[in-house]
């Protein structure tokens, strides 16, 4: 916190000091366009590249960008001291007004709020979470695995069906226990309730968690520190297709949009434990499948040319999808029998080793 609060005021500082001596204040962003976006190979993630841009005060087209990212830094800072989160959509509206003896508000709509707190995270390197600003919750865990949450001990064993409901912040969770032989990754609320129910993850000793769907920030983050922090493995649970494999991707490496937080999102361990064209026939799935939309094709024939999609067997898998035109849903292993994933499918696949990478 008082690092986040000293870099906030810093920025203030650096504007003053402009003022001061008579200079048109500025402030550094990070570009965070597709073109500033590189691909690690050494570290095997996406990062953002060096390229910066000015924000000046006194340039017509960025006055009001200027103005926004000060006003945005002081409501971060009034956080701080005040010890208290808040989400985007309050921000926006503790931020809105009209300014006086004007019709021009501070913040319009809240698509220009967002991007401001987005540059501010690129600037300062931190997460907006570290700034006291919260996303919608999304995902859910379930393990032998004890935190301290905000002066409360939480065991993940001990919620019932539910699970834990995995906050947007998860920077200040303080974990207390972690037993678990590796973290498994599930992309469908429906996997993961049929895993939880059969007790899948008492039996295995892991930490399962759904990402329910495109996995959310703090999911990434709770994923990646548990990764990190307790030397865990990371096996990724999608669909057949395009998506599904994009979110095991984000995953492990990062994402186009937040490369400038890759590394304290992403996993690069991680393997890819789903579902593959190759299953479809290993375990007589091919009266489940479903045919491949024209935008699937088009999203797996972009995905071949992604450097992270270059292995030979990702290339075999995307080429599969592509030319039988086919794709297949988690759910599909319930036509084998409702306890078949998780009595057959998923105990051969960890046993057998057969994940991609």
């Amino acid at each position: 916190m008082v690092e986040v609060k000293k870099k906030l005021e810093t920025l203030g500082e650096d504007v003053l000091k402009d003022i001061e001596a008579s200079k048109n204040p500025d402030i550094d962003i990070p570009v965070r366009s597709l073109s500033n976006v590189v691909w690690n190979e050494k570290a095997k993630m996406l990062t953002l590249g060096n390229k910066i841009a000015k924000r000046y005060l006194f340039n017509v087209g960025q006055a009001k960008s200027f103005m926004q990212t000060l006003l945005m830094g002081a409501f971060c800072k009034e956080l701080q001291e005040q010890g208290i989160h808040t989400s985007l959509r309050d921000a926006f509206y503790a931020l809105k007004r009209t300014l006086p003896n004007s019709d021009e508000n501070t913040f319009d709509e809240q698509t220009e709020s967002d991007p401001i707190i987005v540059d501010l995270e690129v600037a300062l390197d931190l997460l907006r979470e570290q700034l006291h600003l919260a996303a919608d919750v999304r995902g859910r865990c379930v393990g032998n695995v004890i935190i301290k949450d905000r002066g409360d001990i939480v065991d993940f064993s001990k919620l019932g069906s539910g699970g834990w409901a995995i906050p947007s912040v998860v920077e200040e969770i303080e974990f207390k226990k972690v037993d678990a032989n590796y973290i498994l990754v599930i992309e469908k609320n429906a996997l993961f309730e049929r895993l939880h129910q059969d007790k899948f993850w008492k039996k295995h000793n892991a930490i399962l968690i759904t990402s329910q769907g495109q996995a959310a920030r703090g999911v990434r983050r709770l994923i990646q520190r548990l990764s990190s922090e307790f030397k865990l493995p990371v096996f990724v649970c999608t669909d057949a297709d395009s998506y599904g494999w994009y979110i095991y991707s984000v995953i492990k490496y990062g994402s186009i949009s937040l490369s400038y937080i890759s590394e304290r999102l992403g996993c690069p361990n991680a393997k890819f434990l789903g579902l593959t064209i190759t299953d479809i026939d290993n375990f007589k799935l091919q009266n489940f499948t479903i045919k491949a939309k024209e935008v699937d094709i088009k999203r797996a024939q972009e995905m071949l040319k992604y450097e992270w999609f270059k292995s030979k067997e990702w290339q075999r898998e995307l080429k599969l999808m592509i030319e039988r035109k086919i794709k297949a849903e988690l759910e599909a292993l319930s036509g084998r029998g409702l306890r078949f994933v998780t009595e057959t499918y998923l105990p051969t696949k960890i046993k057998n080793e057969d994940f991609l990478d």
